[in-house]
């Protein structure tokens, strides 16, 4: 979002490509429909307030049932701002959030009392809390695909000790936990262990499921973490290449599930030709939609 004077007012849209400038839009495909539908709207409202050049951002977040609009204002909004956005909120039934600083800063404007975002795994009875400026994946309908898919290939058994790399909210270690193994979800962010703790109180695995906050980017985090019967890694863009170089015993099994096949194909390459792991199966998952991204997922068994 962006007040331009000279372009006639306010833009909304996404950034261009390696740009800062913004890509005006009247509408977009890959929110749903009351989302797309309100930028408009949005546009009108944002020019009428008196922040409006101190408002650099606004971030979408989307759940099965309520959705969240983040604005990052760079000045706290007057009276007269607060009434046209708990206006546009009420009549959008949608939650408006203020975030001041960094993520961790953003606060529920409208309603004060915000019901919690979370999105479900039906098929494996698991309900996901998450905030709206935290990380979670952006599609749910692809994002299931992706679990029943990646938790297929794991081959899970009941109490097989299963580490969980890079875990997040948990969105593959409880789902895990169902299956009877009992698992261990690492994460470099304090937040979002926090929150996974969490979410496996609420979905009665916390017995079953232990959580770490450990650094996966150094050298011989794998050796530090210990031995698993079978890994799930989930890194992001940059890989995992220091975790796959210091994997600690021989997991019988591996599923990789990565944002950016070149850093997948890297990290295979040390699983075949240092740790004696053999590729059973790779595909992609079409996880961003109208973009040239895809998720992709690898199994690696030993050989």
């Amino acid at each position: 979002m962006r007040h331009v004077v000279k372009k006639g007012g306010v833009l909304v849209g996404f950034h261009e490509r390696r740009s800062s400038f913004v890509a005006d839009m009247e509408s977009c495909e890959v929110v749903p429909s009351g989302m797309s539908e309100a930028i408009a709207e949005l546009r009108v409202l944002i020019g009428r307030l008196s922040i409006r050049n101190r408002l650099p951002q606004i971030e979408v977040s989307v759940g099965d049932t309520e959705s969240a609009l983040v604005l990052r204002v760079l000045e706290q909004p007057g009276a007269d701002d607060e009434s046209l956005l708990k206006e546009f909120a009420q009549r959008k039934r949608i939650q408006l959030w203020l975030q001041s600083g960094g993520p961790g800063s953003a606060r529920p404007f409208w309603p004060e009392d915000a019901r919690p975002l979370e999105y479900r795994l039906p098929e494996f009875d698991v309900r996901i809390v998450f905030s709206p400026t935290g990380f979670t994946q952006i599609n749910f309908g692809i994002n299931r695909v992706l679990v029943r898919r990646a938790l297929m290939l794991l081959d899970p058994q009941p109490g097989e000790r299963i580490a969980d790399l890079f875990c997040g909210l948990g969105n593959f270690t409880l789902p895990i936990a169902r299956t009877g193994a009992r698992v261990l979800g690492v994460d470099g962010s304090d937040e979002l262990i926090e929150r996974a703790r969490a979410n496996a109180e609420m979905n009665g695995l916390g017995r079953v499921c232990e959580f770490e906050c450990a650094n996966l980017f150094q050298s011989r985090s794998g050796e530090r973490l210990g031995q698993f019967d079978r890994l799930l890694i989930d890194p992001p863009r940059e890989g995992a290449i220091e975790f796959v170089k210091s994997i600690a015993g021989h997991p019988v099994r591996i599923v990789y599930v990565s944002c950016d096949p070149a850093t997948l194909a890297r990290d295979a390459g040390v699983l075949v030709n240092l740790k004696n792991y053999r590729l059973d199966a790779a595909g992609v998952v079409n996880m961003f939609p109208h973009t040239s991204h895809v998720e992709s997922i690898a199994v690696f068994t030993r050989s």
